[in-house]
């Protein structure tokens, strides 16, 4: 999941802007701690049973987070797939077939059950799972959660009508039988599906592929329980006020400016493997300017003592932190990578997109954005991030870090007989830091021996331009996540074939790349057994970059965010990038 998610694809430059809005500083710390791209969720422990009690931890308190664009999408649990809204919603107000834990001792996010009593139990071609439903889990009312109601859910969020952003189009509506013909519009739960069943106190569920990652995928909030009727789960609504079934529930929420959760007094530990209900109550808070929310923590006092943020620190507010109270630091890695995809319809030649490679000027553009080399932006060189099972670093150009050298890329272009190559993408006019990192771009391209055009528009009108399959641009910048430790959360979505000319749709290919050989290849991994699959997905994943090079790496992502000195328990989710909710707690 996950910035689309990933959980959805983000514009890396959007979210450069995102993370150091109003900042005209690049400064750097003159010593950055090493960051690990991070264990990404790969352990398990199907045997985890609740109450958890954390040593030392005690009851009270109101936790303030502040951010400045979070919580602006859905926080509808069929059509969660935006990092914040999943950590959120999942660590804190909704349940679902299984969830992930914090391991202290490993530092790692761990896979272990929530409704279900264990992480599933498939048939030998994996293309049916089957997952018993734990008795005593009741919603916010005191009304016992049925395994109808997460089998409604769970049909619910395939809806493609209703929720089209949704994570459910696209692996439901691709793995499960029935997906891909339901839809909409918005109809009872009457409807009659073969994919998800309730049968009994469990829930059965068929695929038309083998799905092994059947156990990650009941993470996500989509996977969990939704009133039955359809006044009781209307989307109209139900947006704005989902059911909790978690230790918290929405007392009021107000989309991009504040949500408030309170203590649910039907949630029941013994029936959670992995949540706890230490403090009172959660406060977040929108629209907060990152220059105030840094000024609060570094201040640390009155109720900034128990406030967080899941923001980044601009630079120079870091290099203070980390001198002043580096305990009041989470640093480490997530499961992003953020790349430039050229657009392979239009250019054509292998060695083009090489040399835009070459030409692209990394370290400014990160720094122009204020954030901070080797933290929270991190070299990159595969496209799966580290962290991944059976993930074995490659280089197939031979750049080095944060390297430009446009010697190199001019080379490449005379080689290819493309000098003068026109590059077109776009940028923000009403977005400064968009024009500061267009204008370096434009400056690294022209040396390289490129025509730079750089092509505008709006904040607004953006997501729409990028996302236009005929726009006049030919390179698109994006940005991915692991919806969970699966190459099959990359590769497929990233590369399979979309044919935009036909489809008017990029899905999250905005390479266009378009290949029979690799589509086949992903089918066959799939197919594989699955201690087979992690080392499959990691060799193909080089072989598409060293044989096609249909796009480049421009970073990893890291985490340098802040907590007050009462905060205890925020440590990294690296599955998300996100505080770890479920064992956060404040000091008297």
């Amino acid at each position: 999941m996950r910035l689309k998610t990933p959980l959805v694809a983000l514009s890396s430059v959007g979210l450069l802007a995102l993370a150091a809005c109003g900042s005209g500083s690049s400064g750097t710390p003159t010593s950055n701690p090493p960051v690990k791209g991070g264990d990404t969720g790969n352990g398990q422990d199907a045997t985890a049973k609740g109450p958890v009690t954390i040593s030392g931890a005690q009851k009270g308190g109101i936790v303030t987070v502040l951010t400045l664009t979070g919580l602006s999408t859905t926080i509808d649990p069929s059509e969660i797939y935006y990092t914040d809204t999943s950590s959120i919603m999942s660590g804190l107000v909704t349940r679902s077939l299984t969830q992930y834990k914090y391991d202290p001792v490993k530092k790692q996010m761990i896979l272990v059950p929530d409704l279900a009593t264990n992480l599933g139990t498939p048939n030998d071609s994996f293309t049916k799972w089957t997952f018993p439903i734990r008795t005593g889990v009741k919603w916010e009312d005191g009304s016992p959660v049925t395994p109808k109601e997460i089998a409604w859910g769970m049909q619910r969020c395939m809806d493609a009508a209703t929720f089209p952003t949704g994570p459910c189009q696209y692996y439901s509506n691709v793995y499960f039988k029935g997906g891909s013909t339901y839809k909409g519009p918005y109809t009872d739960p009457g409807q009659k599906f073969t994919s998800v069943k309730a049968v009994g106190n469990k829930i059965v569920i068929k695929m038309d592929k083998p799905f092994p990652d059947m156990p990650y995928w009941g993470t996500f909030p989509a996977n969990g329980p939704i009133p039955l009727g359809k006044s009781a789960s209307d989307p109209k609504t139900y947006k704005n006020h989902p059911m909790s079934t978690g230790p918290y529930m929405i007392k009021s929420f107000s989309p991009s400016k504040e949500l408030v959760l309170t203590r649910n007094p039907n949630w029941d530990a013994s029936t959670d493997p992995a949540r706890t209900q230490y403090p009172d109550g959660y406060d977040f808070k929108m629209q907060q300017q990152s220059e105030k929310i840094d000024q609060i923590l570094l201040a640390d006092s009155g109720s900034g003592q128990s406030t967080l943020t899941y923001d980044n620190l601009l630079a120079p507010d870091f290099a203070k932190m980390q001198t002043t109270a580096p305990d009041r630091l989470t640093l480490g890695g997530t499961p992003c990578t953020y790349y430039w995809a050229p657009d392979n319809r239009q250019i054509t030649s292998k060695k083009v997109r090489e040399a835009l490679s070459w030409a692209y000027p990394y370290k400014n553009n990160i720094l122009a954005a204020g954030l901070i080399p080797g933290v929270t932006a991190i070299p990159a060189s595969n496209l799966m991030p580290p962290g991944l099972p059976g993930r074995t670093p490659y280089n197939v150009t031979g750049r080095k870090g944060f390297q430009t050298d446009a010697a190199k890329a001019r080379e490449l272009l005379k080689s290819a007989n493309a000098l003068g190559f026109e590059i077109k993408f776009l940028f923000r006019t009403d977005d400064p830091i968009s024009v500061k990192t267009k204008d370096s771009t434009v400056k690294a391209l022209t040396q390289a021996g490129f025509k730079a055009t750089p092509v505008p528009t709006t904040t607004a009108d953006y997501v729409a331009a990028r996302d236009n399959t005929t726009e006049d641009i030919n390179v698109r910048s994006a940005g991915w996540c692991s919806d969970w430790p699966s190459g099959s959360t990359w590769l497929p979505t990233l590369f399979a074939s979309t044919n935009p000319d036909t489809t008017k749709s990029f899905g999250s290919n905005y390479s266009a790349f378009s290949n029979k050989s690799v589509d086949s290849r992903m089918n066959a991994i799939q197919h594989l057994p699955l201690d087979q699959q992690a080392a499959a997905w990691n060799s193909l994943d080089k072989q598409i970059a060293t044989k096609y090079f249909p796009l480049f790496t421009t970073y990893y992502t890291g985490i340098a965010q802040a907590h007050g000195s009462k905060i205890n328990g925020d440590y990294d989710d690296t599955t998300l990038g996100m505080p770890t909710w479920k064992s956060i707690w404040v000091s008297p």
